[in-house]
């Protein structure tokens, strides 16, 4: 990525990962399918590829005019995979990170079911903006969709977002309450116990978890709710 788009935060440039070598640029859903029917799960895990370009289509549908602003709250933050002008800090009041997704495939199973993370609302919430030119939209969008509209459990919202630079609307995308994955009845210590325990053929809860704290603590962000949540899981 050229040295410009880290003009706000130049000591983001070696903590993101190049977007030309990151897995999730090119990976092929074909081979997904192939590993997760080899797991013992039918292919109605995630969505046709038409209904994801149906849904691509609607999301852009409500997009500012101009350049697209996308803010990530978890593993994009650190492994975009977007091809970007600028990246910023930004900030929402309106929602926080949440480990909501009930998750008995990559790193859980049915015996013992994990957490993965999202975006619901909630007290506040810091991470990154990155700026797609206009003229990269088409081509980002369908990477970014291919990998967070893979299934129903996120909903492509825009929402406004503070930076030092100045206020911005940037697509994101938050928990859809209305698929049966979403858990938001779970207290700390019931989603602590989850992710201590579960285990897929991807990993572990507890990896993506300390995964997500290691990173926000590089990048000198506070997430009382994340903080507190790894403390419960390592007691």
């Amino acid at each position: 990525m050229p040295d410009h788009a880290f003009r706000h935060h130049p000591e983001l440039k070696s903590r993101i990962e190049d977007p030309e070598t990151s897995f999730f640029r090119d990976f092929d859903l074909e081979e997904v399918d192939k590993v997760m029917l080899a797991n013992g799960f039918d292919l109605d895990y995630r969505h046709p590829d038409a209904v994801r370009e149906a849904l691509r289509r609607d999301m852009l549908a409500e997009r500012p005019a101009g350049d697209l602003w996308v803010f990530a709250y978890g593993s994009l933050m650190w492994n975009p995979a977007l091809i970007f002008e600028e990246v910023r800090r930004a900030h929402t009041p309106d929602y926080q990170r949440s480990f909501c997704i009930w998750d008995d495939g990559g790193r859980g199973s049915k015996e013992t079911p994990g957490l993965m993370g999202a975006l619901d609302v909630g007290t506040g919430c810091t991470g990154f903006a990155f700026r797609i030119a206009e003229d990269r939209i088409e081509d980002e969008t369908y990477h970014l969709c291919k990998r967070e509209l893979i299934m129903d459990a996120y909903l492509a919202r825009f929402i406004p977002l503070e930076t030092a630079q100045g206020r911005i609307t940037a697509l994101t995308f938050v928990a859809n309450h209305d698929c049966d994955v979403i858990v938001s009845d779970l207290s700390l210590d019931e989603q602590a116990r989850m992710i201590a325990q579960a285990s897929g053929f991807l990993g572990t809860s507890r990896e993506y978890l300390e995964s997500m704290a290691a990173h926000l603590a590089e990048f000198g962000i506070s997430d009382p709710y994340v903080e507190d949540l790894l403390t419960r899981m390592r007691r």
